[in-house]
């Protein structure tokens, strides 16, 4: 379902190797990602010629309980302003075996099964999206609506079947909000689009993960490819465990508990 292994896919044992295979086989689409040292940004930006004018601005927000009683059960709830077009709400399950979905839910035009592959390990979810204003959002986050009328019923039920029993979305703390500059790049060298978000949280860290999809049938020689590609450049893909998610969640808990 998922696994952290800290190896390079060579590494990966028979049992391993079948069970991510299994999982790219029943996904709808595969993500290679991976999060760049803080002190490397710099050297990335440049070597990959971005420009942050050319960046969408967006601005995040979790929900989830001080402790991270949701995070915990595997479940992300989250909600996105974005600049130049329509919002968005998402509730995110993982690990997830797709075959072990529900019909109803694997069937879903809402949800997108993905594996996420980095190095040193690799993750299946199933995300269930849907469209919202970005001002219902902002008036959610400022009290002035109820957070449970940013989702749909869809959403709402998908959450409750897998959320722990009696915390429902109103129940939810804002973590947030988190900056974010995202950029689409096409370098010629590599044939492909490339997605770099510069994630910013307010005591002044930054997240920097470059990202790319593709195809399950693509999935191994888009990784090869990929990596080839950015190693090129000398950057280090080394296992970096400052994923976006975990670290935006863990700072804002923090943050919570300080002033409980």
């Amino acid at each position: 379902m998922a696994t952290e292994t800290g190896k390079r896919l060579v590494e990966l044992s028979g049992a391993e190797l079948s069970e991510l295979l299994a999982l790219i086989g029943s996904s709808d689409s595969v993500e290679l990602k991976v999060t760049l040292p803080t002190g490397a940004h710099q050297a990335t930006i440049s070597a990959l010629g971005l420009d942050p004018l050319d960046a969408q601005i967006r601005q995040i927000f979790f929900f989830d309980t001080p402790d991270l009683r949701l995070n915990k059960a595997g479940v992300a709830v989250r909600a996105r302003r974005i600049q130049g077009r329509s919002g968005d709400t998402v509730v995110k399950l993982r690990p997830v075996v797709p075959d072990e979905l529900p019909d109803d839910i694997r069937r879903s035009p809402s949800v997108a099964v993905e594996v996420d592959a980095m190095p040193g390990g690799y993750v299946c979810s199933a995300s269930m999206k849907a469209k919202v204003p970005n001002a219902e959002v902002r008036e959610a986050i400022h009290g002035l609506r109820p957070l449970r009328k940013l989702f749909s019923k869809e959403q709402r039920a998908f959450l409750a079947a897998h959320a722990p029993e009696g915390l429902g979305l109103d129940d939810l703390s804002v973590l947030g909000p988190i900056f974010v500059l995202k950029l689409v790049f096409d370098p010629p060298e590599l044939g492909r689009r490339g997605v770099a978000e510069m994630w910013l949280l307010p005591d002044g860290s930054r997240i920097l993960e470059i990202s790319t999809k593709c195809l399950p049938t693509e999935a191994f020689q888009v990784g090869v490819e990929t990596r080839a590609y950015l190693e090129g450049l000398g950057l280090d893909l080394s296992p970096d465990p400052q994923t976006k998610t975990k670290t935006s969640l863990e700072y804002f808990a923090s943050r919570l508990a300080e002033t409980a």
